[in-house]
């Protein structure tokens, strides 16, 4: 089955980085696309980003563009999200998600073709 596992989530000031970071495993990793997506407290899931299976094509949330940048490491079966100049608007859960087909979706109604949720890592921004 399939399990993706977040880390690197934490507590940093505005402006600071953090280098998200999630472990795939039970499928060919290079087949499908991965997500990423966020809630923050009180509200709704949103998308963040997303990467094709090749890693040829990403795609921005439009508040985190030039600010995040997604990456996928196919020999270790991973992807990233490094988040540069955060936000305290930036404060949520962050989750990993992987696609149903090598290529992401654009809309929100199918989850932009994301098929498979990891549990989660804390990302809290201060001001």
């Amino acid at each position: 089955q399939v399990q993706l596992v977040e880390s690197g989530g934490g507590l940093v000031q505005a402006g600071g980085s953090l280098r998200l970071s999630c472990a795939a495993s039970g499928r060919t990793f290079s087949s499908y696309a991965m997500g990423w997506f966020r809630q923050a407290p009180g509200k709704e899931r949103e998308f963040v980003a997303a990467i094709s299976g090749s890693g040829a094509s990403t795609y921005y949330k439009n508040s985190v563009k030039g600010r995040f940048t997604i990456s996928r490491d196919n020999a270790k079966n991973t992807v990233y999200l490094q988040m540069n100049s955060l936000k305290p608007e930036d404060t949520a859960v962050y989750y990993c998600a992987q696609g149903g087909r090598a290529y992401y979706g654009y809309t929100e109604s199918d989850d932009y073709g994301m098929s498979y949720w990891g549990k989660g890592t804390l990302v809290t921004v201060s001001s």
